[in-house]
């Protein structure tokens, strides 16, 4: 059975690391964008106004204020829904920001499909893909509120460009507060030898489900959690490729040039072994239900499943 310590969303993890980080560090320094209680950095705001401002909806101008802040020795976060984190102040990001290799920290909540009636406009999933293509940025896409804390608290003592991806939705909590975090270092959520899921983010979850009902069926599946995007944990997708010999990865984010490509470069360079890609294929989201665009996009874990007897069909 997948150990479930409740339900939570991922943004408040960000938000109660970010009060902690306050208390312990005068150069922590937090922005928002008009959406401050919405991405969960009110707490920090409450607790400590003299390092908070509220740039209103001025992306673009928000990054370039945090640029500053960061040459001047601090530490400044900003935070707002993914799809305005990431894809308004692109070229700031890119410019500004990774070029000059400056200390900033993006948090971008309400990332993938979960956003649920917000829509296709609010629904962030080409952020993983337009982050990694960025040299000097590191991103991190935590599975459960425990560890955005942890990967939160990281980051800010990490030298450099970090883009967090974040949620709205309360998700199961999956990990434990004793549990190490470590960016770049992806995590093993249970042994198999069959076929290893790779997982990311809220499709971690999903992935452990799918490893219960293959289970049942005499499929044992290894399931790792890669909560670092970039740089990833090459030796262990390495390392699973030669031990599983086939691979099914998963991501609440477009298929094309995510979280699975990143796995599949590393793969057909080292260890080339059949893989299948679970993520959103080439196709926007819609308004409803976070449960119901989870299930009509194929994000679930029957989804995973059948990926992985498909994967199992072509393995050597």
């Amino acid at each position: 059975m997948v150990k479930v310590y409740g339900n939570k969303a991922t943004r408040f993890g960000f938000g109660e690391a970010l009060v902690e980080l306050g208390k312990k560090d005068e150069k922590i320094f937090v922005l928002g964008a008009d959406t401050v209680s919405s991405v969960a950095i009110n707490g920090f705001q409450k607790s400590f106004p003299e390092r908070f401002a509220n740039v209103g909806i001025a992306e673009s101008n928000m990054l370039g204020m945090a640029s500053g802040l960061a040459l001047a020795g601090f530490v400044p976060f900003v935070a707002t829904y993914g799809v305005f984190a990431s894809g308004r102040p692109w070229e700031q990001i890119r410019t500004t920001i990774c070029y000059s290799n400056l200390n900033v920290k993006i948090g971008g909540s309400h990332s993938g499909l979960m956003v649920g009636p917000d829509g296709a406009t609010h629904q962030a999933l080409e952020e993983i893909a337009i982050m990694r293509c960025l040299p000097k940025m590191t991103l991190l896409s935590p599975c459960d509120a425990i560890e955005t804390k942890k990967a939160t608290m990281a980051a800010a003592y990490f030298n450099g460009p970090v883009y967090i991806r974040y949620g709205r939705e309360n998700i199961p909590v999956i990990t434990e507060e004793t549990a190490p975090f470590e960016i770049g270092k992806a995590q093993i959520m249970k042994e198999g030898q069959d076929v290893c899921i790779m997982a990311t983010g809220t499709m971690v979850y999903e992935s452990l489900m799918s490893a219960e009902i293959l289970e049942k069926e005499g499929i044992n599946a290894k399931v790792i959690n890669i909560h670092t995007i970039k740089p990833i944990d090459e030796k262990a997708i390495i390392d699973a490729a030669k031990e599983c010999g086939a691979i099914v990865t998963a991501e609440e984010h477009q298929i094309f040039g995510g979280f699975g490509s990143a796995v599949a470069e590393v793969v057909v360079k080292n260890m080339p072994v059949p893989m299948e890609f679970i993520g959103m294929k080439d196709s926007f989201g819609e308004s409803g239900k976070p449960s119901e665009l989870m299930a009509k996009f194929g994000l679930k874990d029957v989804n995973i499943v059948n990926a992985v007897k498909k994967v199992l069909s072509r393995k050597s």
